[in-house]
C-alpha cells in the first residue's frame, strides 16, 4: 500500500488555504507546474478526485475538503515531532511564533525582547499582532505556538498561565469633576447610567472592551449606546477632546500613551477592576516547558512595569 508523502499533502493543504494554484505554489516555494503535478500524483495514488480545475477558480470536492483538513492535522503533528527532537536539549531556540493582542504587545514586548535575545541567542521569535479570536484560531491550527492575551477568555483546548494582574485606571479630561472624587466614590460611579453614557470603548472584537464592561458590571450595552475607538491611542485622543471617559489598563499607561494630552488618570479600588495577562498554547503542544519558561520572563517584566507605574501613581496622588 502506497501512502501520500508529506510534500503532496502540503500542496493540497496550501491549495485549500489559498484557493489559487499560483499562491499555493508560492507558499510551498515551488513552481505552479510542480504543485499541479504533485496534486495529480496524489489523486492518482488515492484513486479519487480531490480538486476540480477550472480557468477561473479552484473547487474542492467534498472528499478533497475532508482530506485537506486531515492533512493539515497530520502536517502539524509531523512538524511537532521535528520540533520536539530539535529542542529537546536546548530550550527557547529555533523559530517560535508568538501572537499578541494590540493592548499588550507594544507595552510589554519591547521591554522583554532584549532580555530574551541576550539569554537565548538561538531563539528566533516571530511576532503576530491581532485580535484575540483570530490569534486563538491560529494557535489551535498550529500556525502560532502561543498567544499573549488577556483573560478571562473561555476557549477549550488551550492551556494558559497567568503573567500578572493588570489594574484598570479611569481616564478622563483633567478638568472633569471625577478629578476631585475619592477612588471609593469612583468605584460606585462605575455602575451608574450617568457614567455609562460618557463611556468610550474599543470596538467589538477587542477583549479589552469586554473586560472594561465587566469592571463596570455592565454586560448588555445596546449597539450605538457608547462611542467606540479602533485603538488605545484613538481612545485617549477622544477622551482628551472631551468626548467622554474610559478605562485603561495600567500596563498601557506606563508607556507614553498619555504624553502631551489633556488626560488624567484616577485609581480604582474595587477587587474586580483588573484584567489578567496570560500566555496561552495548545494543550497538545510539545513546547509546553519552553513556553512556561517564556511565560516566566514575560511575567517578571509585566509585574515590574505595572508595579513601577502604580508607585508613580501613588506618589502623584500623595503629592496632590
Amino acid at each position: 500500500m502506497y501512502l501520500p508523502t508529506l510534500k503532496q499533502l502540503k500542496y493540497l493543504v496550501e491549495l485549500e488555504r489559498h484557493g489559487h494554484f499560483g499562491r499555493a505554489a508560492d507558499a510551498c516555494s515551488v513552481t505552479q507546474s510542480t504543485l499541479s503535478a504533485g496534486l495529480q500524483e496524489l489523486e492518482n495514488l488515492l484513486d479519487c478526485k480531490l480538486v476540480e480545475r477550472t480557468k477561473r477558480r479552484v473547487l474542492f470536492t467534498e472528499l478533497g475538503t475532508d482530506i485537506a483538513k486531515r492533512a493539515a492535522n497530520l502536517l502539524r503533528e509531523a512538524e511537532e515531532i521535528a520540533t520536539l527532537a530539535r529542542h529537546s536539549n536546548k530550550p527557547l531556540s529555533g523559530n517560535l511564533r508568538l501572537g499578541a493582542i494590540p493592548t499588550i504587545a507594544p507595552y510589554l514586548l519591547p521591554q522583554t525582547l532584549p532580555i530574551l535575545r541576550k539569554e537565548y541567542p538561538d531563539l528566533r521569535l516571530y511576532l503576530v499582532e491581532d485580535e484575540t479570536a483570530r490569534l486563538v484560531k491560529r494557535v489551535r491550527e498550529g500556525t502560532l505556538d502561543a498567544a499573549l492575551m488577556a483573560f478571562p477568555y473561555d476557549e477549550p483546548g488551550l492551556e494558559w498561565t497567568e503573567l500578572a494582574e493588570d489594574p484598570f485606571l479611569l481616564a478622563h479630561p483633567k478638568e472633569h469633576p471625577i478629578t476631585k472624587m475619592k477612588s471609593s466614590d469612583i468605584d460606585l460611579l462605575l455602575e451608574t447610567q450617568a457614567f455609562q453614557k460618557e463611556l468610550i470603548l474599543l470596538e467589538e472584537g477587542h477583549c479589552l472592551r469586554d473586560h472594561a464592561l465587566a469592571a463596570c458590571h455592565t454586560y448588555n450595552l445596546k449597539p450605538g449606546q457608547t462611542l467606540q475607538a479602533s485603538s488605545l491611542l484613538t481612545l485617549v485622543h477622544m477622551v482628551a477632546n472631551g468626548l467622554g471617559i474610559t478605562l485603561l489598563p495600567s500596563l498601557a499607561c506606563q508607556a507614553s500613551l498619555l504624553e502631551g494630552t489633556n488626560v488624567s488618570l484616577s485609581l480604582l479600588v474595587g477587587q474586580a477592576n483588573h484584567r489578567k495577562l496570560g500566555l496561552a498554547w495548545r494543550s497538545s503542544s510539545v513546547r509546553k516547558e519552553e513556553l512556561k519558561l517564556l511565560a516566566e520572563h514575560l511575567s517578571l517584566t509585566a509585574k515590574e512595569q505595572i508595579a513601577k507605574f502604580q508607585r508613580r501613581m501613588g506618589a502623584a496622588n500623595t503629592h496632590h
